[in-house]
């Protein structure tokens, strides 16, 4: 699956800690590749098209078209769905 990132996700990606955008990458990656593998991590979002992928203390908002993984946003789990 292809994975494409929003302007605020790459903004996001570039803030936060170096440790921290390599764990948030690969867990993007790993579902990416197999979605079933982290389907404990994953909620489809109320009202919304998208689904979110929990990652620690961070949550990756996203949405799946066809073969294209498309990452919205990625905030802290209390700023999110603000």
């Amino acid at each position: 699956m292809q994975i494409r990132y929003s302007k605020q996700a790459e903004n996001f990606l570039k803030k936060v800690q170096r440790k921290q955008r390599e764990t948030i990458i690969t867990k993007i990656h790993q579902y990416a590749d197999d979605p079933q593998s982290l389907k404990n991590m994953v909620k489809k979002l109320q009202n919304s098209p998208f689904s979110r992928l929990r990652v620690g203390d961070y949550r990756v908002v996203f949405d799946e078209d066809g073969n294209v993984m498309l990452i919205e946003r990625i905030e802290t789990r209390g700023n999110v769905y603000k």
